[in-house]
């Protein structure tokens, strides 16, 4: 039972506010706290909340009495560098629990003390703060011996933050920032930041009239028709994939009865994530997850051991009912859809069905360029099972990783608390990683709905299944190949594949037959029938990063030929129309990444030298 959520912050998590366990790690968090004591200076009266470092920097929350403007974040960055200067040591101290609280209190400091009660009373008979200056927090740290020991730091922005991502609680402001050990590092690193601005999805699927989200259904996208012609081409190749791996298409209803998610364990487990309604008298939830109906398919009939593996993929619409704070853009909404992945097996089928997986991952994927990462999640702490279960079923995904011949990490205790895993991760064009693809086992739904299957020896076994969705939602995988291609697709994934661009009026018709012959082949291609000048029409391709123009004149219909320019600049004139087609769509038939690979004007080449 595959199910996501935000990472819960614990009130001891809090009182470190960073997982600090390197040296920069470790400087992160010290610059949360000198900027916090800055925040003091200029705002007195400000409430304090958590200030932990973050993968490439950190941040903290603050309830203030105004919102931040962009001239505030100079002043704090001013006083944080007058910090630096005087290099103020960082002071380790404990009080007791009651000293603790009386101390918060008196500096009118709620959310600390919020923080303290909510801990064991065993993790709370001493409380550890540090203090640089005249700057005191609530923390078990560790820091930098001083302030200036602090490498060159950036405040980046601020925005709002629901205090422990609860959105029925008050809405902070948090301030992130950036500090690494040397100025050419947060030089890169800026230059990054820069970068992925420019690639953000939601602009470039506004201006490449992909998607756009709207007030009126927040945190659903609305496609546009090049965004569907993404969208399809994507599901194509996933759907492809599937049926070469023997999968069975699906599709289940959206809304679903409560007795069904109380069986799956949803209802207790997920509930706040699910939009519930009533169904004439009948509690329902808008589905979150496929894998409880293809368990009713199954529950059909009986199945016989010779049936399994079955396997079923299931791309219906989900809807998720995430917190307001957590939505961003493609990367986190409330309706999706998955390539979602179910295999019923038996025991002995386990490592050969994760071997299959693991192979239409790395074919999935190979089209984009995304070198796949491993790692095997092991058994957590907390877990349902005895060492023997977990021994053998780390086993059979060991043994599938290792007969692929792919190198994997072991994340120790990464694993779920019914079963474990492997995650799969990618990094983009400007070495970004996106944990994509999970593998997981489980054995909790087949007992939780009594599954079965008549074994070869007349008796009953219990099945095993195996989730996985290679893309994750085609919603957030659309904005990550966004940007990971700054929105210029290769040509097999290109929303509008071909724009044909008639030199004069009189070319129209001819225009028009060419795209006819493109759109015969299977090729997305359009006439820009517009009354501009042809290096207008031109310029507007390219800036809609079109792979292909096709200039048509007099010499081109006198000769039925086309005469096409890439938009990396390439050019050739007067090539016969049968020859291009056939060639278009040879390479759109076997997925590569022309035009793209070769391209020197999007970033890319820059994006992967930074990133390194």
């Amino acid at each position: 039972m595959a199910i996501d959520s935000d990472e819960v912050r614990s009130a001891a998590d809090e009182l470190l506010d960073a997982s600090a366990h390197d040296p920069l790690d470790t400087m992160r968090h010290s610059a949360a706290h000198v900027m916090a004591a800055a925040v003091l200076e200029l705002f007195p009266e400000a409430k304090l909340g958590i200030g932990p470092a973050i993968r490439d920097g950190f941040y903290y929350d603050f309830d203030l009495p105004r919102a931040l403007t962009p001239t505030d974040l100079e002043a704090l960055e001013e006083r944080m560098s007058a910090q630096v200067a005087a290099d103020l040591v960082f002071e380790r101290s404990e009080l007791d629990r009651d000293g603790s609280l009386d101390m918060l209190r008196g500096q009118g400091q709620d959310y600390k003390v919020e923080i303290i009660r909510d801990l064991p009373p065993e993790q709370s008979e001493r409380v550890s703060f540090y203090r640089h200056g005249e700057f005191i927090d609530l923390c078990r740290g560790p820091h930098v011996a001083s302030t200036g020991r602090l490498g060159p730091f950036k405040l980046l922005s601020s925005a709002g933050a629901y205090w422990r991502g609860d959105e029925k609680r008050p809405m902070l402001q948090r301030i992130y920032g950036t500090v690494w050990e040397s100025q050419e590092d947060l030089d890169r690193y800026l230059w990054r930041l820069e970068e992925a601005r420019k690639r953000d999805h939601r602009r470039l699927g506004r201006d490449l009239d992909l998607f756009t989200f709207h007030p009126e259904s927040p945190a659903a996208p609305f496609w546009h028709p090049r965004g569907m012609a993404l969208f399809r081409a994507l599901e194509d190749w996933s759907l492809q994939v599937r049926r070469e791996g023997g999968f069975h298409e699906v599709r289940t209803p959206s809304l679903v009865r409560k007795e069904l998610w109380e069986q799956s364990g949803h209802w207790e487990l997920y509930q706040d994530n699910m939009f519930v309604l009533d169904d004439y008298g009948h509690p329902s939830g808008a589905k979150p997850m496929n894998c409880p109906q293809e368990i009713l398919i199954y529950k059909t009939r009986l199945r016989s051991y010779r049936e399994l593996p079955l396997r079923f993929a299931d791309y219906s619409v989900l809807m998720r009912k995430e917190v307001t704070g957590a939505l961003s853009g493609m990367f986190r909404v409330r309706q999706l859809v998955q390539d979602d992945s179910h295999v019923f097996c038996r025991e002995d089928q386990i490592a050969e069905e994760v071997n299959l997986a693991l192979r239409l991952v790395q074919r999935q994927y190979a089209p984009f360029g995304f070198e796949p990462r491993f790692k095997l999640a092991t058994r957590p702490e907390k877990r349902l099972g005895s060492d023997e279960f977990w021994h053998m079923a780390e086993g059979k995904l060991r043994e599938a990783l290792e007969a692929n011949g792919l190198p994997y990490e072991v994340d120790s205790g990464g694993a779920a608390f019914y079963a474990p895993k492997i995650d799969v991760f990618i990094d983009d064009a400007l070495g970004r990683e996106w944990q994509l693809a999970t593998v997981q086992l489980d054995y909790q739904l087949p007992q939780r709905f009594d599954l079965e299957y008549r074994a070869a020896d007349g008796g009953f076994e219990r099945p095993v299944i195996i989730h996985y969705a290679i893309y994750g939602s085609f919603e957030r995988f659309t904005g990550i190949i966004t940007e990971h291609y700054a929105g210029a697709f290769p040509f097999w994934l290109a929303p509008l594949q071909v724009m044909v661009v008639p030199i004069a009026d009189r070319h129209i018709e001819y225009a028009g037959r060419v795209r006819d012959a493109l759109a015969a082949a299977g090729l997305r291609a359009e006439v820009d029938d517009r009354s501009e000048r042809m290096q207008a029409k031109l310029r507007d391709a390219q800036e809609q990063k079109l792979p292909v123009m096709v200039v048509v004149g007099d010499r081109d219909q006198a000769a039925g030929a086309v005469s096409p320019r890439l938009r990396t600049g390439e050019s050739r004139q007067g090539v016969p129309l049968d020859e291009f087609v056939d060639g278009l769509r040879g390479r759109a038939e076997v997925r590569e990444l022309w035009p793209y690979a070769d391209e020197a004007g999007d970033g890319a080449d820059e994006a992967a030298t930074a990133a390194s």
